[in-house]
């Protein structure tokens, strides 16, 4: 069975920590992408990232964007929805299915 991750800032994802998810609050680029790597490392399948610390490190999620696992997916933070996790998991998906899943007739 695979482990959940939420990274981010403290206020952006303490919450989830309720849940019973494994939170891993960072401040820093580098921080951040190490606590990445340690996570994909550690055999988390899926890894939640606020979007904004997801701008951060672009280079390094790339990484991993043509694996299964881990599926890495942005969440909005405190400071709110850029919409780049929604892009995210559409760009996924029309990958997926071959189709842009939003176009309607």
């Amino acid at each position: 069975m695979y482990k959940i991750a939420v990274l981010g800032d403290y206020d952006s994802i303490y919450g989830f920590a309720a849940l019973g998810l494994d939170t891993f609050s960072v401040t820093a680029r580098e921080e951040a992408g190490e606590k990445l790597h340690q996570l994909v490392n550690d055999g988390y399948g899926i890894i939640y990232i606020t979007e904004a610390m997801a701008a951060e490190l672009e280079h390094e999620i790339a990484k991993y964007q043509n694996q299964v696992i881990p599926a890495i997916i942005q969440i909005p933070g405190i400071s709110g929805n850029t919409g780049a996790g929604v892009n995210s998991v559409k760009k996924s998906v029309e990958q997926a299915v071959g189709s842009d899943i939003l176009f309607s007739n």
